[in-house]
């Protein structure tokens, strides 16, 4: 059951009480329902994003150039960011869990196979296909373990989770999903959530009785809802110089490098394709253990892309529509995520020099377009993202690489309020210039093996010697929003342990990226999934409280 406001009927007893209904929210919901308990959800945004209640999550950005807006880096609206992207999904690596040489405050409690039976279910809440993640390529077989060619990342074929399973949560007797519903307050009483202050859209508060609460509000989110608790109870979780609120991490990416497929075999291999599970998925090139353990590398993946669509030297008549296309912001953000559209479109835009690309490359253009149209708007699932191969076999590498835990890199609460008077966050984000040194190395390693088993080659777009400034400069980020929450044995390192338990709250629990210690390659969501369902058999097994 959806319900447009929190007081639009009676609220009935309830064994589990969610907030947020992102993907984290939605699958603990819908699997602790399907094992008989009663959940309700409270959602701050309503169906469709709301301008004043988004505008709730405007924090205070350190530094605007490295930390994403938070009007796409949170979403207050029912299915949360999975409005926003297209889900990619790939699990954690089991070298994430482990000790690096190099890597510090990076441990977790549990290992990769405490949470990778967890995992099927999760691709099927995000309607992922199957739990796959590794595809051979016909008739290639390279006799060089330095770096791992077969493995995917999958794409929902229906990214909006509260869409996907929107017949399944509506007939629900056990769900009770309220919208225009914001958690302004907790109440902690010997060492429980007792109650929630809940206020709708017009600002009007109530009070709700708690048995278990779940902090499922995105990782900004959540992680601000437990220093208004810590506030309140300066004890809690270390005090201002313990772990909440720190090591706030996402992803090192960027490109900095262009790479060229030595055979057409290879060259189509990492275009995005259907497989027989019914999803789409697309290869990404990943350093071995082995490698990364050598060369003291985080853990990084690569892709191909399409060259820069702004730069005309391209000569594509499709890249420059493409071009344009992103350049109008109506247009272009319905194509991709705005994000991602803002990195790809400058201030000063050249428009004569695309405008001849087109002209000269019209026919085959306007071919190549139709196609990809269709493929991304009239195919079920379309197609998610945009690529665009070409007879020359270059284009630009995409890195999407580990950051390291900081515990300077942090966000906190400032003195000014939201409209509902709850303080705001400040969002001190940092990259730490070892990590692009790593990011270096893994570019170097990856030109030596393509050079080696002749499947390419690696051509950067600077000097070699200004390659660790470059990828300094690309870094920003915003939208995974992991470790400030952060998973562990003891409190003294952590805020949450293996079973998401906070330390010194019996009955709340954090479900979000916050609480991973470490960031892995891999985009986050197919995890936070994982880890949703997972916790939602430990609150159905009986376990505390």
């Amino acid at each position: 059951m959806i319900s447009a406001s929190f007081t639009a009927s009676p609220i009935g007893d309830h064994d589990i009480c969610v907030i947020g209904s992102g993907p984290a929210g939605l699958v603990l919901a819908l699997e602790a329902a399907r094992r008989g308990k009663r959940v309700l959800v409270l959602e701050s945004g309503s169906k469709r994003s709301d301008r004043l209640q988004q505008a709730l999550s405007d924090a205070d950005i350190v530094d605007p150039q490295r930390h994403d807006d938070m009007a796409i880096a949170v979403a207050r609206q029912l299915g949360g960011t999975s409005n926003l992207w297209a889900v990619r999904c790939q699990p954690f690596d089991a070298i994430d869990f482990e000790e690096r040489p190099g890597l510090v405050d990076a441990a977790w409690p549990i290992r990769l196979a405490d949470i990778l039976p967890y995992y099927d279910k999760a691709v099927d809440y995000l309607t992922a296909g199957a739990n796959v993640f590794r595809a051979p390529i016909a008739g290639v077989d390279i006799d060089d373990d330095g770096v791992d060619y077969t493995r995917l990342e999958r794409f929902s074929r229906v990214a909006a989770v509260q869409t996907a399973h929107a017949a399944e949560i509506e007939r629900s007797t056990l769900i009770d999903v309220r919208l225009n519903a914001t958690v302004v307050d907790m109440t902690y009483d010997n060492g429980r959530i007792a109650g929630l202050t809940v206020a709708d859209r017009e600002g009007t508060r109530r009070t709700l009785r708690v048995k278990t609460v779940v902090l499922a509000a995105g990782g900004l989110e959540s992680t601000r809802q437990l220093l208004v608790l810590q506030k309140k109870h300066t004890a809690l979780f270390g005090g201002n110089d313990g772990p909440l609120g720190r090591y706030y991490m996402g992803h090192v990416i960027g490109e900095v490098a262009d790479i060229t497929f030595g055979s057409d075999a290879m060259d189509a291999a990492y275009d995005f394709y259907r497989d027989e599970h019914g999803s789409y998925a697309r290869r990404r090139l990943i350093p071995s253990d082995a490698a990364q353990r050598q060369h003291r590398l985080l853990n990084v993946s690569f892709w191909p892309v399409v060259p820069p669509v702004a730069d005309p030297r391209h000569r594509s008549g499709l890249l420059s529509m493409v071009c344009f296309a992103f350049a109008l912001k109506p247009i272009g953000r319905l194509v991709i995520a705005e994000a991602i559209r803002k990195r790809h479109i400058p201030d000063d835009l050249a428009v004569w020099p695309h405008v001849v690309n087109i002209v000269r490359d019209l026919p085959r253009a306007a071919l190549s377009l139709a196609t990809f149209l269709y493929r991304r708007y009239v195919a079920r699932p379309p197609m998610p993202g945009f690529f665009v191969r070409n007879a020359g076999r270059r284009y630009g590498l995409s890195y999407h690489a580990e950051q390291s835990p900081q515990p300077d890199s942090r966000v906190t609460l400032t003195d000014d309020f939201d409209r509902l008077g709850v303080p705001k966050l400040r969002i001190d984000y940092r990259f730490a210039r070892a990590d692009a040194e790593a990011v270096w190395r893994a570019h170097e390693h990856l030109a030596g093996w393509l050079t080696r088993t002749g499947v390419g080659r690696l051509e950067y777009r600077q000097a070699p010697e200004e390659t660790v400034d470059a990828i300094l400069g690309l870094a920003a980020h915003g939208t995974h929003q992991i470790g400030t929450a952060r998973m562990a044995a003891r409190p003294e390192d952590g805020v949450v342990d293996g079973n998401l338990r906070c330390f010194g709250i019996d009955n709340l629990y954090v479900a979000s990226s916050a609480v991973f210690p470490t960031s892995g390659q891999c985009n986050p969501t197919l995890s936070i999934a994982a880890f949703a369902v997972r916790l939602a058999e430990h609150l159905c097994n009986g376990e505390r409280p």
